[in-house]
């Protein structure tokens, strides 16, 4: 029984890393990109206007 206790750890982990990977690939493109892509302009344009402000003082 020592070696069933011995492999529970890695399978898990490898379980848990494999559906990672899965969802990780499955949420690339399709609907979501547009959506984290102007999120991600949106948090630029924040970050340029904000270093525009302090620089122009």
């Amino acid at each position: 029984m020592d070696y069933v206790s011995a492999l529970v750890p890695p399978v898990v982990m490898a379980v848990f890393f494999t559906t990672l990977i899965v969802t990780i690939v499955k949420s690339q493109g399709g609907p979501n990109k547009a959506k984290e892509d102007a999120f991600v302009d949106a948090a630029i344009a924040r970050a340029e206007a904000a270093r525009q402000t302090v620089k122009g003082d």
